[in-house]
C-alpha cells in the first residue's frame, strides 16, 4: 500500500538576475530580469507502508523541495502528491500531525530554553496526551542518551547533541512517517552508529516509513532497502542498492594477497587498481569473466596468501553517476 504517491511533480522558481557593473546594479533597483529555475521536473515515486528510502542527489538536485512539498511547505506548480492519503499543501495541519522532520541545520527546538521545555512546548502543540508523552519521553532519552542533555538551551548543544534532540522532537508525537536530512551529520563514530541502530529500529519495529537524505553513503548502505536518485530535478534511478550498482557499473574487485610482493598480476580481463606491497586490487566486468574463472587464471600463475572479491563501494559508484550525468 502506497503511503506516499508523487506524479508528475513540477516546481519552478523565479530567480533574479543582477546586471553586471556598476550601472547594471543601478538599473536593477528598478527592472530586474527573472529567470526560471527548476528545481522539479515531472518526478514520479510511490513510497510504501514501512519502506526505509534513500533519497540522494547533489546538492541543488531537489532533494530538499520535494521533503518540502511532501510536509506541506512549499507549493507545487504542478503535478499530484498523496501523502497518507491527503494533499499536504492543502490539509497542512492534518498532514504534520503524521509526520516528523528533521531538517539538517535547522532545528526545531527553540534556542534559548532548556531542551525539556523545547519538548514540553511541541507536546501541546502536537496536543499528545499525558500518558503519551510521557511514555515516547523516556523511551526517547533512553535510546538516545539524553538524559544530560534535557536541561541544556539548544544554544550550548553541539550539532552532534543538537541532532539527536531533534531527531527526539520529531518522535515525540510517534508520526507514521519521518523525513530525515543529514542525521548523522556532526556525530562521532560511537554516536553515529548507535544513531543508525535506533533508525533501523524504529523502521523495523514501529513500522515507521523513513525518507532519508544524506551525503554519507555509509548511512545509505547500512539503512536503505532501496535507493532513489535525484539530478537536476528528474529521478534518474530507482531500485534496490544492488540494482544501482548493476545499472551504474557492473564491475566488482578482486583483492589479492600475493606471496611475493615483487610480483605483478597481469590479465587481460582484468584492470591493476593499485598494488601495495603484497596486496594487489584488480576490476573486473562479471558479465565477461566470472570470479572463479579469474581467480583460476591468477592461482594458476601466482603464488597466493588470502584473496577475496567484493563490490565497489557505493559512493564511489554515485560519484561515477554524477560524473556522467553532468557530462
Amino acid at each position: 500500500m502506497s503511503i506516499i504517491s508523487v506524479n508528475s511533480l513540477c516546481k519552478k522558481y523565479l530567480i533574479s538576475k543582477r546586471k553586471k557593473g556598476i550601472w547594471g546594479g543601478l538599473t536593477s533597483l528598478f527592472s530586474r530580469e527573472q529567470i526560471v529555475k527548476t528545481a522539479l521536473d515531472h518526478v514520479s515515486f510511490n513510497i510504501d507502508e514501512g519502506e526505509l528510502i534513500g533519497y540522494i542527489g547533489p546538492n541543488g538536485a531537489g532533494k530538499s523541495t520535494t521533503v518540502k512539498i511532501l510536509s506541506g511547505i512549499l507549493v507545487p506548480n504542478g503535478g499530484e502528491v498523496k501523502v497518507l492519503g491527503k494533499t499536504p499543501w492543502e490539509n497542512r495541519i492534518e498532514t504534520v500531525k503524521e509526520i516528523g522532520v528533521v531538517f539538517g541545520q535547522r532545528t526545531q527546538l527553540w534556542w534559548d530554553l532548556p531542551v525539556i521545555e523545547s519538548f514540553e512546548l511541541l507536546k501541546d502543540i502536537y496536543k499528545i496526551e499525558e500518558k503519551a508523552y510521557k511514555s515516547a519521553l523516556d523511551s526517547l532519552i533512553e535510546v538516545l542518551e539524553l538524559s544530560k542533555l534535557c536541561h541544556i538551551p539548544a544554544r550550548q548543544l553541539s550539532l552532534g547533541q543538537r541532532m539527536k534532540c531533534d531527531l527526539a522532537a520529531s518522535l515525540l508525537h510517534s508520526p507514521k512517517i519521518l523525513f530525515l536530512d543529514e542525521p548523522t551529520i556532526g556525530l562521532d563514530a560511537v554516536s553515529k552508529l548507535a544513531l543508525r541502530d535506533f533508525i533501523l529500529k524504529l523502521n523495523k519495529e514501529k513500522k515507521v516509513t523513513i525518507i532519508l537524505t544524506t551525503h554519507d553513503m555509509d548511512d545509505i548502505e547500512f539503512l536503505c532497502s532501496r535507493v532513489l536518485i535525484l539530478n537536476e530535478g528528474k529521478i534518474f534511478l530507482d531500485g534496490t542498492l544492488e540494482t544501482v550498482r548493476k545499472k551504474i557499473s557492473p564491475q566488482r574487485r578482486l583483492i589479492v594477497d600475493l606471496l611475493n610482493e615483487h610480483d605483478t598480476i597481469k590479465e587481460p580481463e582484468a584492470t591493476l587498481i593499485k598494488q601495495e606491497g603484497h596486496r594487489v586490487w584488480l576490476s573486473f566486468d562479471p558479465s565477461k569473466i566470472t570470479a572463479p574463472q579469474l581467480i583460476n587464471r591468477i592461482a594458476t600463475k601466482h603464488q597466493i596468501r588470502d584473496l577475496f572479491v567484493e563490490n565497489p563501494p557505493i559512493e564511489e559508484i554515485i560519484a561515477k553517476f554524477y560524473k556522467n550525468a553532468t557530462l
